[in-house]
């Protein structure tokens, strides 16, 4: 006998039918939510000071407005200068928002001088921000490592590749074979905010001891004075860190009053893998993952006192990590004979510090994180410059790192739960690129989010704590 069988029909999608002639409707209605925070920090006001004299006889756009524009911009996921027409056609969420050509002129405007006075007034802003943290969510979050919370503040470096696809001033070819620039940069680990950057040529060195000690000194003025002097400052870097120059710079840092020690990769060299091979067995400990449990297949011994570290600050000790390769990992000739990774760093943290060798191996492969701040950076600006001219690049990529503070500062200030860790691309997708319409009653301007919008309820949050946060005095 046969047998028989029904399908359910699939319902489809409502017919719609589409003009271009709504009027009360506004899109990216949460990036108001990131220009109200420029202003509550100060960060508005403090550009609009520093850039007052690039305003041309008293007219036209504040300039400091036209930056924090950009900034929003960018953090609202544009790509070029002609993205700021998202908050330009919508002027009764956003206000007046210069046009393509002032915004490059401010951008043209910006020499090197102009930087460091952005620069300054980031620094205010952020000094607002994190007193704002301490009264409202308990100050700033710890990082943590090996399932500890580590004390004070952590300053990530490291460096990355931006390939250009067109010819612009000292874009250069790169070590891996590209083209374009290969700028250093600075982000806390704690927060993810993006402290410094420098936009360098594409064949800038990696391991440039002048280039670190300039972004790492740019990163310890952007911390308020509280921190900078009152906490430890832990400085991490993969192995273009470990230069002698930079890291007696690190510890001489100290003579001015701040608690700064460094965690660094070393390169593995002839004496370092003698030193590995000498290592008994018994010294081999196991290492640690991130939230404190045993990490399968990996160990970690002490090599201090192994390797003579001619040059390098008294203290400095050297522990080394071995570890069965993941699929796909890149071995040298000398982990492919022992059959294991290898991976050493340099520490000028003491064993009274509570530095045992499995905490500080682990606290230094958290520098890992880094990777994914640059990343996302790369979607909030820095991955593709507008101009041919280096400043106006060196200039955008300074709003980019606004754009980054903006994005933490919202996650700290104003955010919970899932959110509040939340990566650029989520909160985008949930909070700032979502529609709402404009009403007006009772002599007030409203943004009505869907009744059936997903996350109106962590927006409409948002906007309630973003008014209540303490305004900056004057």
């Amino acid at each position: 006998m046969e047998g028989t069988f029904c399908v359910k029909a699939i319902g489809s999608r409502p017919r719609v039918h589409v003009s271009a002639d709504g009027t009360g409707v506004v899109g990216h209605a949460g990036a108001r939510l990131l220009a109200d925070l420029a202003d509550a920090t100060g960060l508005t006001s403090a550009y609009s000071t520093v850039l007052g004299p690039l305003r041309p006889r008293g007219t036209g756009h504040d300039p400091g407005r036209v930056a924090v524009d950009l900034a929003v911009t960018l953090a609202n996921g544009g790509e070029t200068i002609t993205d700021l027409a998202v908050l330009r056609d919508q002027g009764e969420v956003f206000g007046p928002v210069a046009s393509t050509p002032t915004a490059w002129r401010l951008l043209a405007d910006a020499d090197e001088r102009v930087l460091a006075r952005l620069r300054s007034a980031r620094s205010r802003a952020r000094e607002t921000a994190w007193l704002q943290a301490a009264e409202t969510s308990g100050g700033i979050p710890t990082a943590r490592a090996g399932g500890r919370e580590l004390p004070g503040l952590v300053l990530d470096l490291d460096a990355t590749l931006i390939t250009c696809h067109s010819e612009k001033e000292q874009a250069a070819p790169t070590y891996k074979g590209g083209f374009g620039y290969h700028p250093l940069l600075c982000f806390l680990a704690n927060t993810g905010e993006a402290l410094a950057g420098r936009l360098r040529p594409g064949n800038a060195g990696a391991n440039t001891a002048s280039d670190h000690i300039a972004v790492l000194d740019d990163a310890l003025t952007q911390v308020p004075d509280a921190h900078r002097y009152g906490t430890d400052l832990l400085i991490r870097a993969d192995s273009a860190g470990c230069a002698k120059t930079f890291l007696a710079h690190v510890r001489s840092l100290r003579d001015r009053g701040m608690r700064t020690y460094f965690s660094v990769g070393y390169a593995i060299t002839e004496p370092v893998r003698r030193a590995i091979r000498a290592i008994p067995d018994r010294l081999w400990h196991p290492a640690l993952d991130q939230d404190g449990s045993l990490r399968a297949g990996a160990e970690v011994a002490e090599l201090t006192g192994m390797v003579d570290l001619p040059g390098y600050p008294t203290g400095t000790r050297m522990i080394v990590r071995r570890e069965r390769p993941h699929p796909g990992a890149q071995l040298s000739l000398f982990d492919q004979d022992e059959g294991l990774r290898h991976q050493v760093l340099l520490t000028d943290t003491p064993f009274s510090g509570g530095g045992s060798v499995q905490f500080l191996e682990v606290r230094h492969r958290g520098h890992a994180t880094v990777e994914d701040h640059i990343r996302t950076g790369k979607t909030t600006g820095f991955d593709r410059f507008p101009s041919r001219r280096f400043q106006i690049n060196a200039a955008w990529l300074e709003l980019s790192l606004t754009a980054i503070d903006l994005l933490a500062w919202t996650r700290i200030l104003l955010l919970d739960g899932e959110l509040a860790g939340a990566e650029p691309r989520k909160l985008r997708y949930r909070i700032l690129h979502v529609a709402a319409r404009l009403t007006r009653g009772g002599r007030r301007l409203r943004l009505r989010i869907s009744a059936t919008w997903p996350w109106r309820h962590e927006l409409t949050t948002a906007f309630h704590r973003l008014a209540a946060l303490p305004r900056p005095a004057g």
